[in-house]
């Protein structure tokens, strides 16, 4: 399926669906109790029908947890044409592909900056940061920690983050 197939498809679902090599696929269900970082700006996306989504490849388009797009907004698109940052919030159901999959495309797409990686297990969080051609990985594991994001001019704590969430049998995050 073209994206331009897809675009009109999605438009007659009451869910979102990415689009992977050309077929649809529907999201994961959330096996993690249904907590979510909540953090400054996150929203539920997951049946808002203009949510957009970042071109990973010539027929894939991803719908990361969060993007921020520093370009002009194009009315009526489904597309993020030059996003800076993505997130994807890791749980159980989604952490292989977030990880592996989905992050090595993000970092294909030439106008992302920053990859965020959320654990929903224990407060932690990954950023890989663009550096030319190469990535730079830092992890951010306490509660105190905060992500510089110069390219996009802010700050994001994990306190803030993390707002409202409680971590059953809080341990430190595993070292990678």
């Amino acid at each position: 399926m073209s994206v331009e197939a897809f675009v009109a498809w999605q438009q007659r679902q009451d869910r979102l669906h990415e689009l992977v090599e050309g077929v649809p696929v529907p999201p994961c269900e959330d096996d993690d109790g249904g907590q979510r970082p909540a953090g400054p700006g996150h929203r539920q996306h997951h049946r808002r029908p203009s949510w957009p989504a970042a071109r990973t490849g010539i027929a894939t388009l991803r719908r990361p947890d969060v993007t921020v797009e520093c370009g002009d907004l194009i009315p009526d698109s489904y597309e993020s044409r030059t996003p800076r940052l993505v997130v994807e919030v890791l749980s159980p159901s989604t952490s292989t592909l977030d990880r592996f999959r989905k992050l090595e495309e993000y970092k294909r797409h030439p106008t992302i900056a920053y990859i965020q990686l959320g654990e929903t297990r224990w407060p932690s969080a990954t950023l890989y940061r663009r550096d030319g051609e190469t990535w730079d990985t830092q992890a951010f594991e306490t509660m105190d920690a905060a992500v510089d994001l110069p390219a996009i001019g802010a700050t994001l704590s994990l306190v803030d983050i993390y707002d409202g969430m409680t971590f059953v049998g809080l341990r430190e995050a595993p070292i990678a």
